[in-house]
């Protein structure tokens, strides 16, 4: 009888290329084919090394696409902000405002992105609404601009979220803004 062990093989996983195909893992799999939509989860600040004080709270998700010989390539199909780190904008006085918002990007792909904003105190209702139709109509025009890639990007190091916050001290004191997560909108067949 054969080992079912020694018939596997070890594949280097990549890293996409906004992140410099850099190695992340070796796997192993008795065939190539079961490597295929495998979702690898890895932390931002394993990936890109030192970064901002939020990369070590956030975990990126990778979909390995192509194995070609023992090398498999991923793309970046989301991220997630631990919920113990969004935990702690939770504060006694302030108010959370939850937004879900699907956007396309400049290249046809679709994202869902899910937003949290802190105010600096309470706010009504109507506030509320105003701030949620903001964090929708921002985070469509300025997604509609950028390609997936670079949208991901502006999203993964925090530059999106400084342009978001930006637009809605304007309508109240604001504490915080945060994405806390990314999906991408995959269709299988």
């Amino acid at each position: 009888m054969v080992d079912k062990w020694k018939l596997k093989k070890w594949y280097k996983v990549f890293a996409p290329g906004m992140f410099d195909h850099r190695e992340l893992y070796d796997v192993v799999s008795n065939d190539e084919k079961s490597l295929l939509n495998r979702v690898m989860k890895i932390s931002l600040m394993e990936l890109v090394g030192s970064g901002s004080r939020g990369a070590m709270f956030t975990t990126v998700s990778l979909r390995i696409t192509d194995v070609k010989g023992t090398d498999a390539q991923t793309k970046l199909i989301g991220h997630e902000v631990s919920p113990s780190y969004i935990k702690t904008f939770a504060r006694r006085g302030k108010s959370l405002i939850h937004e879900t918002v699907d956007v396309s990007s400049k290249d046809g792909v679709n994202v869902r992105v899910k937003v949290i904003a802190v105010t600096g105190s309470r706010v009504s209702e109507n506030t509320k609404r105003n701030i949620r139709s903001a964090i929708v109509d921002q985070m469509k025009k300025d997604a509609s601009e950028l390609s997936y890639e670079a949208l991901m990007q502006e999203i993964l190091y925090n530059r999106f979220v400084t342009k978001l916050f930006n637009r809605l001290k304007s309508i109240t004191k604001m504490r915080k803004v945060d994405i806390r997560k990314t999906e991408l909108i995959e269709t299988f067949a």
